[in-house]
């Protein structure tokens, strides 16, 4: 396992921050890795998946020995690259004479694995076998829709388990709202048999209906291929417990200073600390004091009493008039 060491400087501790668990997850990576032995559809699978996921995948083209998932032990390496990468879920292909075309998709909790689902690849079509106009291709990390058609998804354990799992795979963060405008691709898995699925990437195409909600045509654009379930590993019951748990929904705290009226809306109420205002040094503002006093004087020369000489003209021509 990697040596855990503590933090020395604020960006490894920002960086350890982020692959911390928090109580609102953002949407999870997946990690997608090469057997010893694996063959020309079971490549063209996986470079798919990571081109479905490439905002929110990494993978890694160097063969791995040594992993054996459903075997004890033989899930360390997985756990091993979890943690170097900060995957939550890892999906392994390999080939071989018993289980051809093999893919296993493991999902971790706290980087230990939590669950397995091994399904063997049939009558796959990759992206470039689909001829449609290019215009109606998704665009890179769009959120898609995830429809599950058949009685199997709910009766089966099998495939409910890889319902959980398919869910968590492709359906990137999780959000509380979307715009309708931004819906451009979906998956549509099908139950053909208790141990099959069909599962196809269309495109949607929006047309007009005469009503608010448009309507919605798929495109086949693929990749597809058929998912038959071989094996599958379901969390211990303290594990799930562990893993479910949730934070209590804590109460509102109140605020203080602050009430609701129904005319005025939110009303807050604000403390101000007594003012010292004969310790306020004042500013300097000789300029604008002898401004003022100029224009009081040239105020009071036009307002105020006549002088004498005035005062003398105006008399004389009362002497005359005598």
């Amino acid at each position: 396992m990697l040596k855990v060491r503590t933090p020395k400087n604020g960006k490894v501790k920002r960086e350890l921050e982020k692959r911390a668990p928090k109580l609102v997850e953002t949407g999870k990576k997946t990690l997608i890795l090469h057997g010893t032995k694996t063959s020309g559809v079971l490549n063209e699978v996986l470079t798919e998946i990571y081109h479905l996921k490439k905002e929110s995948a990494v993978k890694y083209s160097r063969r791995n020995e040594g992993i054996k998932p459903f075997e004890n032990g033989g899930d360390s390496s997985l756990e091993f690259f979890s943690l170097k990468t900060d995957c939550s879920i890892i999906v392994y292909g390999s080939h071989s004479k018993k289980r051809p075309d093999n893919l296993v998709i493991a999902r971790t909790y706290d980087h230990h694995i939590y669950d397995l689902v091994e399904v063997g690849i049939e009558n796959f079509k990759s992206m470039h076998s689909f001829t449609y106009d290019k215009k109606l291709s998704p665009r890179v990390g769009s959120k898609p829709f995830i429809t599950f058609i058949g009685e199997g998804f709910e009766n089966v354990e099998e495939l409910k388990h890889l319902k959980e799992v398919l869910l968590d795979m492709f359906r990137g963060e999780v959000v509380e709202n979307i715009n309708l405008a931004g819906l451009d691709r979906v998956y549509v898995c099908t139950a053909i048999s208790p141990n099959k699925v069909f599962l196809t990437h269309c495109a949607l195409r929006m047309k007009k209906s005469g009503s608010v909600v448009p309507r919605m045509e798929l495109v086949e654009v693929g990749p597809s291929m058929d998912l038959v379930v071989r094996r599958h590993r379901l969390p211990s019951d303290g594990l799930r417990k562990e893993a479910m748990k949730t934070a209590k929904d804590q109460a509102k705290k109140k605020e203080k200073n602050v009430s609701q009226d129904a005319i005025h809306g939110k009303i807050g109420r604000i403390y101000i600390p007594d003012q010292k205002v004969g310790d306020v040094a004042l500013p300097d503002k000789s300029k604008g004091v002898k401004r003022e006093r100029c224009e009081a004087k040239m105020k009071n020369r036009d307002n105020g009493p006549a002088s004498k000489k005035q005062k003398e003209d105006s008399e004389k021509p009362k002497e005359d008039s005598e």
